[in-house]
């Protein structure tokens, strides 16, 4: 999407020229979940002056009781009309960042929190992080009481065309919508798994990039719903098909271009790019409770469904968690494969970024690249390449964070604290359940 910088004015004329009744003020919680207050247009001036609070007590990782009322400051250059209207009139959106009555910025904001980690790399002589994200979704149908079912809308495969891709529709929609709202959307297909859809668009800035990553979570849902389908960012809904993944491709700027390339470089790539590749294969292990924060996310990091298991890189082949795309010179990037849907686009980015730049600060040179097929490799030939295996379960990926200065840097002490703990709590009432294939396997055979 196209960064705006709207003024005051330019606001107040959009929201009159194009009949704006109301506004839908856009933050995000610890967990990643999209927040919105809606307010009428008659509270325009009282945002445009930051002057416009909420209770923060009821948000996720937000506050305790006693400080509840916070402002909201909108980023002029979010707003932005939505192309679906009601009868009342149009409905704008604005993200906004969460700042407390003392008018300082909020810990507990994600994005607030990845804004500080943006300065740390200014400071360090860069210019920008831009990210290129690939998110997949699966269509799934409702039941007649709008809840989601799980039978698959198609039987399609990758690529596939219509008629087996049902969901084909809903795409194009999703696409023109997504069009209509300023994306530049780079490619739309179905994915290997039935039902499964993936949408790439043009990378942006950091910041940008992950309000994208949470203006398409909504737009998907809301276009879905249209064609009576449920679309879902869950990393792993179905057992013994592919699940969702939301590679991130990332690479780093400075006042000379792209910090990644270098012509004279091995395989093209600057010391930077090798530095910031050593921090990423160093911290992989502790931000992967970050980039994969749910129970179920667990359930799609196993072999043999193309989700990265182990900790390695290539120039060439897809197996390992950190591929280096072909394309050089300002495309030159590095592409992080574990990451799911479920992971806060906020948090997940500024913890890699901070990872890099620890590579960067330390001059982190990273393992050798592993050409070959990992999953065919056993554990000898693994540990002979310096390959270790990424957590395999929510629990094992907290501990990993929790030993991790420099992840807890990344995050702050307010959302590392909340995060933690809140993890812990959800993988606790997880471990508590009794599954079907529990009483499946154990019932009659004890």
């Amino acid at each position: 999407m196209a960064k705006h910088d709207y003024n005051k004015d330019d606001i107040r004329q959009m929201a009159k020229d194009e009949n704006v009744k109301f506004l839908r003020l856009m933050f995000t919680d610890l967990f990643g979940t999209i927040k919105n207050v809606e307010v009428p247009i008659s509270q325009l001036e009282k945002l445009l002056d930051n002057k416009l609070m909420f209770d923060g007590s009821s948000i996720d990782g937000f506050v305790r009781i006693e400080e509840s009322d916070m402002y909201l400051y909108p980023d002029l250059s979010t707003w932005m009309i939505f192309p679906w209207s009601s009868e009342r009139g149009k409905i704008a959106r604005v993200i906004c960042e969460v700042y407390t009555p003392d008018k300082e910025p909020f810990e507990g904001d994600p994005r607030n929190n990845l804004i500080r980690v943006l300065d740390d790399m200014k400071k360090a002589g860069f210019t920008s992080f831009n990210i290129g994200p690939e998110p997949e979704f699966f269509l799934f149908k409702m039941d007649e009481n709008g809840k989601p079912t799980t039978t698959l809308n198609d039987q399609g495969s990758y690529f596939d065309m219509a008629p087996m891709d049902l969901g084909e529709n809903c795409r194009r929609e999703i696409v023109l919508t997504l069009e209509e709202m300023g994306f530049d959307v780079e490619a739309a297909h179905h994915e290997v798994a039935p039902g499964q859809h993936e949408i790439d668009f043009k990378y942006a800035d950091a910041l940008e990039a992950a309000d994208n990553i949470q203006t398409f979570k909504l737009v998907v849902k809301t276009v879905a719903r249209k064609y009576g389908l449920y679309a879902t960012f869950m990393p792993k809904p179905l057992a013994g098909i592919n699940g969702s993944g939301m590679h991130i491709n990332m690479s780093l700027f400075h006042n000379d271009g792209n910090a990644f390339y270098d012509k004279k470089g091995e395989l093209e790539l600057s010391k930077d790019a090798y530095y910031f590749l050593g921090g990423l294969l160093t911290h992989a292990r502790s931000f992967t409770a970050i980039c994969n924060p749910t129970v179920n996310s667990y359930k799609r990091l196993v072999p043999g469904y193309e989700a990265p298991v182990y900790v390695a890189w290539s120039g060439s082949n897809r197996s390992p968690l950190i591929r280096v795309p072909s394309s050089r010179g300002l495309s030159t990037r590095l592409e992080l494969r574990s990451v799911d849907p479920t992971a806060n686009p906020y948090l997940a980015i500024a913890a890699i970024l901070e990872a890099g730049l620890d590579g960067l600060r330390n001059k982190i040179e990273p393992t050798e690249s592993v050409d070959r097929n990992i999953y065919r490799m056993d554990e000898e030939e693994r540990e002979e390449n310096h390959i270790t295996n990424l957590p395999d379960t929510l629990h094992n990926a907290l501990k990993d964070l929790e030993t991790d200065t420099v992840m807890r840097k990344a995050m702050g002490s307010h959302l590392f604290q909340s995060f933690v703990e809140a993890k812990n709590l959800e993988y606790n009432a997880y471990r508590t359940q009794v599954s079907k294939w529990e009483r499946d396997q154990y019932m009659e055979l004890y």
